[in-house]
């Protein structure tokens, strides 16, 4: 009897597979691909494309709609948000796993249990980022739905830590040791924040005795300078300051202020109190014939003049002195009265001291100043000419 005929809808099939018969199928996995070719498929992969394309992945795109299907209860979305975030977590994805969290927490599901450990989750993951107040945030939110949560207090007490607020930090881990008193990590977290704030402590009591030093240093300072009448300049918006603060006792802070800042402050170069009670100057000696200067980091205020002219101008002259001009017994020393304009002229025995006690003089941006002229040169008289329209004056 004949066979009966087969369905005229199964004669494409047969030729399909017909064609496939004596062909190498060179497609297949093999021990080199399989763990690649495997990790296509949506079942088996181990990790989500960072950007879904349905039209290149349309069977996970698929699942991933069944997965956040929102007719699904809150309770089920959140969980599968927090299962989503806790795979980013796993590949240290922190940012994708806030993300996941956060969609978690916006379903606003009615389980306490839940909410907390997306809390306590996202907050790991803020940590990791560096956003130690945005984790702090979410264990404070996790404890308020469940106070005795041991990992919010642990996560909580880790952001303090890195905060430097360390009576916080032992805060949480004594209330997390009434809650598990053998706790590891606890233990460890109060024992490291009560040694920094032991050395917190030693560094502020040692920062106000610094200041409280500094302090005397300065009024002892100040008045040794008052003691000898020597004034200091003072731009005139720290003037009109001064005037308005002089009742509130700020005064002096602004002359100290102005004395301590002058333009070689930062090398430490400023007038200093020794322990015998004597100033020592940074003096600038200004060349004006030459734009030259010298500068004398702590000048002493008893060293004569001349006892420096010496030293600067004795065997070996400086190099932009071509014309070998510049010997001590041939300079003549001014200073310069800073309301008139008018020089005086220094003799070179007198002590630094004398000079800078003198009625006209004013020491400027902390740093005494002397003009050194060669006697007799031609630069020299055309300078005094200049000035003598103002004032000349010998110092006595």
């Amino acid at each position: 009897m004949a066979s009966a005929a087969a369905p005229a809808e199964d004669d494409g099939m047969d030729q399909f597979i017909e064609q496939f018969k004596g062909k190498k199928y060179k497609d297949g996995f093999n021990e080199d691909n399989w763990e690649e070719e495997f990790d296509k498929i949506p079942m088996f992969m181990k990790k989500a494309p960072e950007e879904l394309d349905p039209m290149e992945h349309p069977q996970l795109a698929c699942i991933q709609s069944i997965l956040y299907d929102e007719d699904q209860s809150p309770e089920e979305l959140a969980k599968t948000y927090k299962n989503e975030g806790n795979q980013y977590f796993k590949e240290k994805n922190y940012k994708k796993a806030v993300v996941s969290y956060t969609e978690g927490l916006k379903r606003k599901c009615t389980d306490v249990e839940l909410s907390v450990i997306l809390y306590t989750n996202r907050a790991a993951a803020q940590f990791y980022l560096g956003n130690n107040r945005s984790a702090l945030s979410d264990v404070i939110a996790a404890r308020k739905l469940k106070p005795n949560h041991l990992k919010a207090i642990i996560r909580g007490a880790l952001c303090y830590i890195e905060l430097k607020n360390y009576s916080s930090v032992i805060a949480w881990c004594d209330e997390g040791l009434q809650i598990e008193p053998k706790e590891k990590q606890l233990i460890e977290l109060r024992a490291k924040a009560d040694k920094q704030m032991r050395v917190e402590e030693r560094n502020i009591r040692k920062a106000k005795l610094k200041e409280k030093k500094k302090r005397v240093q300065a009024e002892a300072l100040l008045k040794a300078i008052q003691e000898r009448k020597i004034k200091l300049f003072q731009p005139p918006e720290l003037s009109s300051q001064n005037s308005d603060d002089e009742d509130d006792g700020k005064e002096d802070n602004s002359i100290l202020k102005t004395l301590l800042n002058g333009v070689n402050a930062e090398n430490g170069h400023v007038v200093h109190l020794d322990e015998n009670g004597s100033l020592h100057w940074p003096v600038l000696f200004l060349y004006p014939e030459y734009e030259q200067m010298d500068f004398i980091s702590a000048f002493h205020e008893d060293t004569r003049f001349t006892d420096h002219l010496s030293v600067m101008f004795g065997e070996n002259l400086p190099p932009w002195d071509t014309e070998k001009k510049y010997e001590p017994d041939n300079l003549e020393l001014y200073f310069e009265d800073e309301q008139t304009g008018g020089l005086f002229l220094v003799d070179p025995v007198y002590t630094l001291r004398q000079v800078l006690s003198h009625p006209r003089y004013v020491v400027k941006a902390g740093n005494p100043r002397i003009i050194v002229l060669v006697r007799g040169s031609s630069f020299c008289e055309d300078f005094i000419r200049k000035k003598s329209s103002r004032n000349l004056t010998h110092l006595n």
